[in-house]
């Protein structure tokens, strides 16, 4: 039997309202009862303590694809460059 990949598969809401939920929380300066009294607004009824585990569980991955795709198009670029403090390093072709 295989397994599933979905990290969505046990909880009840579309994991478009999770993204949103988190991604809110993330984004903007709110508290878990503001983001909770917003989505209350938009008719999403949602405890603070959901918003927290759903923070919990799929922030660190909803951050790791950003990340990725941060990486990803500064490698579309041939001539990419980082600026770290005083060092200046860039990456040149093999």
């Amino acid at each position: 039997m295989a397994k599933s990949t979905n990290p969505f598969r046990y909880f009840d809401s579309s994991p478009e309202v999770i993204r949103l939920v988190v991604m809110m929380y993330v984004k903007y300066p709110l508290s878990l009862r503001n983001v909770e009294d917003l989505l209350a607004e938009r008719g999403i009824d949602i405890c603070h303590e959901t918003v927290r585990l759903w923070w919990n569980r799929f922030g660190p991955m909803f951050a790791a694809a950003i990340r990725r795709k941060r990486v990803q198009k500064m490698r579309a670029y041939t001539h990419w460059r980082w600026h770290l403090d005083e060092v200046y390093a860039t990456r040149r072709a093999a």
